[in-house]
């Protein structure tokens, strides 16, 4: 399959008839592959929904209900994937007294597929996350922390490639500066590198040398800041290969995924969806067999 060309919609969650301006049903089933991209970000504990309190939160979010809506979308979906983009733990008492375990259990049994990690995920201590981490079915992605000189040496791979029928989907994960945002004593001798140096490196090496069709960041930098800060923004701009980047950190609500363009002039996916497990973010993409691929619905479902 050659390089993909994304075209963003302005449709939400119902996938569009259209692909470059033709109807679906001009391309016979078997020349289209879809691919479904379910993902969250910043869940912080958030086990049950929001109290009924009359506050701005009430009733949204919850992992039971995030896990019906994940089954129905998959059930329709020909192949799918469900990554999250770090902090998946602090914020409410099931943290303070599982210390990570639950929401580990939890992602597991929704079948995540990926996450990275986020500056809260070390709130229990790098050997409180190193501990949870078995009971994680799922990889945590990260390729700018070197953990050599600590307990999650060889725990945490840079990227991960994943085999959708003929399409082949290289993820990889990008993290925020933790000097100063996170207690020394937390992560102890993680070593923090360029996030855009080394998304730079592994998208080309997923690009170029593993063929993937499509590149997926997960970042956990935010989404953009006033300053020269690196965010996820920042890094659509001046990077190459990256097709999508699923970001976190900053809480930022988005009712659909924006464009931007890279130092190559092409187009670069930015979604996040919020905090608090209160939305889940959505992209469907269909590729022709041999040809282009695009992106053809994007919209964030609230659940509640």
């Amino acid at each position: 399959m050659q390089r993909r060309k994304f075209i963003k919609s302005v449709a939400s969650t119902s996938l569009i008839t259209s692909l470059g301006g033709f109807p679906l049903s001009a391309f016979a089933k078997e020349d289209l592959i879809k691919l479904t991209i379910l993902h969250t970000n910043d869940l912080h504990s958030r086990i049950e929904p929001f109290p009924m309190d009359g506050s701005r939160n009430e009733g949204l979010g919850g992992a039971a209900r995030r896990a019906t809506l994940i089954q129905k979308i998959r059930s329709e979906a020909e192949h799918s994937l469900l990554l999250d983009a770090g902090d998946i733990f602090q914020g409410t008492p099931y943290f303070n007294f599982f210390l990570g375990e639950l929401e580990f259990k939890l992602m597991s049994a929704m079948k995540y597929d990926a996450a990275t990690i986020g500056n809260h995920d070390f709130d229990a201590g790098i050997e409180g996350l190193a501990k949870q981490m078995p009971l994680a079915n799922f990889p945590l992605l990260n390729a700018n922390y070197d953990f050599s000189d600590t307990e999650l040496n060889g725990k945490i791979k840079p990227y991960k490639i994943f085999q959708k029928g003929d399409l082949k989907i290289g993820v990889f994960g990008v993290g925020i500066e933790l000097e100063g945002l996170v207690a020394a004593e937390m992560y102890k001798n993680t070593r923090y590198l360029d996030p855009l140096k080394k998304a730079n490196h592994y998208a080309k090496m997923l690009r170029k040398e593993e063929k993937c069709d499509l590149v997926i960041c997960l970042s956990h930098l935010g989404y953009k800041y006033r300053g020269d800060k690196i965010s996820d923004i920042v890094l659509a701009q001046q990077s190459k290969n990256i097709d999508v980047i699923i970001g976190g950190h900053t809480h930022t609500f988005m009712k659909s995924a924006e464009t931007y363009y890279n130092l190559d002039q092409k187009e670069v996916i930015v979604n996040q969806v919020g905090w608090a497990g209160m939305m889940l973010g959505r992209l469907d993409f269909y590729f022709e067999r041999n040809r282009k691929g695009k992106c053809v619905g994007c919209g964030n479902s609230l659940i509640k």
